[in-house]
């Protein structure tokens, strides 16, 4: 029982100020206990962006950037270029990563650039105010969709692991989420294969987390869990879509 709630040595002894039941206080500990199973604190870098990301610095217990909105893929390819010996990863929600960053990210991916990218789903813009990101369900109600997301005005949701799998550059591409004990599990493991990856030099990975926000959906910490099982999971299926080396994994 002391091993599990022991802290993460890459986790500093600073208390979330998330929101109850938001889903980046998991996630952070998942990508720290990572860190700490393969020993490589000291050679970690995070990059993260604008949002709810940007308080990673607070949490992390090793060097974090803060870089402009959108540009986590294109810092974190010049930081591993000139310095090939750490490990670089980004940290991005979809506000950041599957709107004003697409390009980065596409071309980040094409280019087969060997870094780790973590991408945080929950489906709205959960910093300023729960408008209607390019992953919001259709129906769902946000500050900018108070009727719910209309398809035929809105568009439709943007399947950004999908759209990714279908890059020649890209080696690993799980969708996992953070709705239970079972999946927090599988959700470990892909953090750990993507930082793997990288360490073998194998390339692009990519970990999309479907994760909750229970203040701008207006949900319970509990219902935010069932909702992306629910919900987001029928839109957002679970698994791997892309392994390249499954069969040497």
């Amino acid at each position: 029982m002391e091993k599990v709630f022991k802290r993460p040595r890459s986790l500093k002894a600073s208390p979330f100020r998330y929101c109850p039941g938001c889903g980046h206080s998991l996630i952070h500990r998942l990508i720290a206990e990572c860190i700490d199973s393969f020993n490589i604190r000291e050679k970690v870098v995070g990059i993260a962006p604008v949002g709810c990301a940007v308080f990673a610095y607070d949490y992390f217990n090793f060097d974090i950037l803060e870089v402009a909105h959108g540009r986590p893929p294109a810092v974190a390819t010049a930081l591993k270029r000139v310095m090939p010996d750490r490990i670089v990863f980004s940290y991005q929600g979809d506000g950041d990563l599957a709107a004003i960053g697409t390009s980065e990210i596409i071309h980040a991916a094409n280019r087969g650039e060997n870094f780790s990218v973590f991408f945080v789903n929950n489906a709205t813009y959960g910093m300023t105010g729960g408008q209607m990101a390019p992953t919001t369900i259709p129906g769902q109600k946000t500050t900018t969709t108070p009727s719910g997301r209309d398809s035929r005005t809105d568009g439709y949701p943007l399947h950004v692991s999908e759209l990714l799998s279908t890059i020649e550059g890209v080696s690993f591409i799980q969708r996992v989420s953070i709705d239970s004990y079972k999946n927090l599990v599988i959700a470990k493991k892909a953090i750990e294969k993507a930082f793997r990856y990288q360490i073998e030099g194998k390339g692009f990975s990519f970990v999309e987390i479907l994760s909750s926000c229970p203040t701008d959906w207006g949900l319970s910490p509990k219902a935010s869990l069932g909702w992306i099982k629910e919900k987001m999971v029928r839109i957002y299926p679970l698994g791997i879509l892309k392994d390249r080396f499954r069969e040497s994994a």
